[in-house]
């Protein structure tokens, strides 16, 4: 983990998030579906058919057959056939589900199915992913990357409807490479997304990053970091910054306290040995930098988590 130079991944492997696959929807003539606010991430696919997906405060966004879509920390939301239909709580839809599936309207008239489900980020580490997430990315059928998320997507439907021994497992997988790969669209979009994630795709900046990631236990300076993206030290602070949203170096303080967050909820090494493998000349120097950030030292910080596990 701590020489991993897939930034997606590091952060992705680090939330450790748990899937949940729903059942698939199936739907016929008028409907609505009200969705609480979600603090986490959820996915879909338009398997079949059309809809709209009307998040609170934003413009409707037609989703048709083939699109699959992500919203991250999203607000409350409806997907509904028309946008004159009046909303139902989706929640009490969902706890209709028989044999992987809901339905709304008579299965013989069906023109529309939907498939997803969320993930639920619960890594020591959640915020390092969470807040930087897109609200909302859509890959159209049309997109390049279109035609291997609808394999993805197909793969995803086979095993919820086939029920079958081991699908659970095979299906959080396959979510999770939607998930991936619905990142890494975002990420490529002509039109660069703002933020951690579309920092990965500028040269100098995401230099810096990829430089931190792969060797997080170096003593990076502000000029170290500079020299990788071939900027001035002033020009790199300053776009840093801009695109991430926080210092260089306190985005490292953060990534290694975070690292070490996820070490310790899970008990591997000493503390003395994660000081060093996270960059830190000394155990005392490492406990001052997280009581800084976490508010606990590492020692209590572990016997903590050790309760709540």
């Amino acid at each position: 983990m701590l020489g991993s130079k897939d930034l997606i991944a590091d952060a992705i492997g680090l939330l450790r998030p748990r899937t949940v696959v729903e059942p698939g929807l199936h739907a016929a003539g008028e409907w609505a579906l009200r969705f609480d606010r979600f603090p986490h991430v959820r996915l879909g696919a338009v398997v079949r058919g059309e809809c709209w997906l009307v998040l609170d405060g934003h413009e409707p966004v037609l989703l048709e057959e083939g699109d699959l879509y992500l919203l991250g920390n999203p607000p409350p939301y409806v997907l509904t056939s028309t946008l004159t239909a009046s909303p139902r709580t989706a929640k009490s839809v969902w706890e209709s589900a028989t044999n992987g599936a809901v339905h709304i309207g008579s299965g013989a008239e069906e023109d529309t199915y939907l498939c997803g489900g969320y993930f639920l980020c619960e890594g020591a580490g959640a915020s390092v992913l969470t807040e930087v997430l897109p609200l909302f990315v859509r890959v159209p059928a049309s997109d390049p990357r279109g035609r291997l998320l609808a394999q993805l997507s197909e793969l995803l439907v086979a095993e919820l409807e086939a029920a079958a021994i081991g699908s659970s497992l095979v299906m959080e997988h396959l979510a999770q490479m939607i998930f991936v790969h619905m990142l890494r669209a975002h990420a490529d979009q002509a039109d660069r997304p703002s933020g951690w994630l579309g920092a990965l795709s500028n040269d100098g900046i995401g230099a810096a990053l990829r430089a931190m990631h792969a060797d997080v236990a170096h003593s990076w300076t502000l000029k170290e970091l500079a020299d990788v993206s071939r900027m001035s030290r002033s020009s790199f602070a300053s776009s840093f910054k801009k695109q991430v949203g926080t210092a260089p170096l306190d985005y490292l303080i953060q990534w290694r306290i975070s690292l070490a967050r996820d070490a310790l909820s899970r008990g591997t090494g000493s503390i003395s040995e994660l000081a060093f493998a996270t960059g830190y000349k000394s155990e005392s120097a490492f406990s001052t930098a997280f009581r800084r950030v976490t508010g606990l030292s590492p020692k209590h910080f572990r016997e903590a988590s050790n309760r709540a596990g």
